[in-house]
């Protein structure tokens, strides 16, 4: 049983995502699709119009699939990337240790479902969904923790640089702290078994997490794009060149971001180069200073003519910030929509003009699908406290003053006392007006105090009332515990292994059934009944 909510009420979103699933008029500049209502054959004309480089991606794909072990639904997906009636929808996360969160399957699900739908709506065309993983990121503080049956486990490593390149030495430890959490579950034995495979068998993050998604998802027909790619990059190289040399998406996402700050806060500040430099162990910024650019804290310099050798004889070496990103995977890929979070939507609003100055097709940005999943004991919990799952979108102290309100005998809520208090006000400033007009102002003070302390009374009625639902309220604590833990939406903290080792691959069968590819609902997934 599914059940729906408005993202805007759900309390956890901002403004900014509101306002864009909302289409409100002050940012409806930003972007060139509708994100509930999208015009997909505009975006699909628009790919067709842009050489997309399908050969060399193609190759490229091959040659990162060319270890593992062949899935038919992906080599005919990366065969037909080659034809131009070929397009993709894309995701995009980082190679977070065992996946890292619950909407990390959530995102590449929602891809599938996208193609899916799109194939039903133009069977003309092939859809093929892409996870793009975003390996050179070295946010390792992110990327090497997990949340698991109400403790984070973190990888220890001193190991710097783009996380994907990092070693996977250290992770038994963690694989058997899971397999301590997971337990003796039906499925339990398959998923450890995977995760051995995954990370003690390969050489770096990126191909464990590679060949951990590709287990997972490969029967879907989810191709994996690793970006950290000479063949790729070297498509890249016209506007890394320009970025090194002129340094154009400085000034353009800058002009942007002036007028996005103007109602919402900003996601990401554009630099005067937004390149790192890339190698084994390191992922520093590039500056330019007078006529050098210089690798921060390395000792590395480059003068114009020995940068631009560099680049082109190792375009692998350099990484596109968050700001170059994206127009990196539009330019690889041919790409229709790309699926993010809601920090992914306020940085790609800041880059369509950026993409226009490049001739580079802007696609659909839909927002990803956000769940709740419900388990049968907290369901059978609400159900004898008589709450419903959007009550539980408050905080937890509004839930249970809401539930004693609902269940007392006595008149917590002082209403009529408050209206009484009022008459006699306004009755004590007429008199005080008739004697001297300088008492109203007294008059005024009285009632402020006197309505304080109905307000005192009211929370001290509802304190002493509380006491007597102690059980509820301890029942409440935990259901709202449970399916928001630490105050956090369910997804952006839990991972997605308890689900898998009960349920199994069926498990994604699941939430793919339950997802809505283009939405501005949330979607609560109760237990299946029988």
């Amino acid at each position: 049983m599914l059940e729906y909510i408005p993202y805007g009420k759900t309390g956890y979103f901002n403004q900014l995502v509101t306002d864009f699933l909302a289409e409100h008029p002050q940012i409806r500049p930003f972007y060139t699709y509708s994100p509930v209502h999208p015009d997909f054959a505009a975006a699909i004309k628009a790919r067709q119009d842009f050489n997309t480089p399908r050969a060399a991606l193609v190759q490229a794909l091959e040659e990162q699939y060319k270890a593992l072990d062949p899935i038919k639904a992906v080599q005919d997906n990366i065969s037909s990337l080659l034809h131009p009636q070929t397009f993709t929808v894309c995701t995009a996360h980082q190679p977070n240790i065992f996946t890292g969160y619950l909407y990390f399957a959530y995102k590449i699900l929602q891809t599938i479902k996208l193609c899916t739908e799109l194939k039903q709506q133009y069977p003309q065309h092939n859809f093929v969904p892409v996870y793009y993983m975003g390996s050179e990121d070295n946010d390792l503080e992110e990327l090497g923790s997990i949340y698991l049956d109400g403790k984070t486990l973190t990888w220890e490593t001193s190991q710097q640089g783009a996380v994907g390149r990092m070693e996977p030495a250290g992770l038994e430890l963690l694989i058997n702290q899971v397999k301590d959490s997971l337990g003796y579950a039906p499925h339990a034995a398959e998923l450890l078994e995977l995760l051995r495979k995954a990370y003690l068998e390969h050489r770096n993050i990126q191909e464990a997490t590679l060949y951990l998604v590709h287990a997972l998802f490969g029967r879907f027909g989810l191709v994996v794009l690793l970006p950290d790619s000479a063949v790729l990059k070297r498509l890249y190289i016209p506007v890394m060149k320009d970025e090194l040399f002129h340094q154009s998406s400085h000034a353009i996402v800058q002009d942007t971001l002036e007028k996005i700050s103007a109602h919402y806060k900003v996601q990401a500040n554009p630099r005067e180069i937004n390149l790192f430099y890339l190698q084994d162990g390191l992922r520093e910024r590039i500056v330019q200073e007078g006529a050098e650019w210089k690798v921060l804290h390395t000792p590395l310099t480059f003068t114009a003519t020995s940068l631009l050798e560099e680049l082109e004889a190792h375009p692998e070496r350099f990484s596109p910030n968050v700001i170059l990103r994206g127009m990196f995977q539009e330019t690889v890929l041919p790409n229709i929509a790309f699926i993010g979070g809601g920090g992914e939507i306020a940085y790609w609003l800041e880059l369509r003009n950026l993409f226009a100055h490049f001739k580079v097709p802007y696609p659909v940005v839909l927002l990803r699908n956000s769940l709740l999943l419900v388990d049968e004991r907290s369901k059978e919990r609400m159900d004898k406290l008589g709450i419903t799952t959007t009550e539980l979108f408050q905080s937890t102290d509004a839930i249970v003053n809401d539930y004693v309100k609902k269940h007392t005998n006595a008149t917590l809520v002082l209403k009529d006392e408050y209206l009484a208090i009022e008459k006699l006000f306004d009755i004590l400033e007429e008199k005080a007006r008739s004697i001297d007009v300088t008492l109203v102002a007294s008059a005024g003070t009285e009632r402020s105090k006197a309505l304080k302390s109905i307000g005192k009374l009211e929370h001290k009625f509802l304190r002493a009332e509380k006491k007597k639902f102690a059980w509820q309220t301890d029942q409440i604590k935990q259901v709202k515990n449970k399916l928001f833990p630490v105050g956090s939406l369910q997804e952006r903290k839990e991972n997605f292994m308890p689900w898998y080792a009960e349920e199994g691959p069926q498990f994604f069968d699941r939430v793919l059934d339950a997802l809505i590819p283009v939405t501005d609902q949330f979607v609560i997934v109760y237990p299946s009944e029988g």
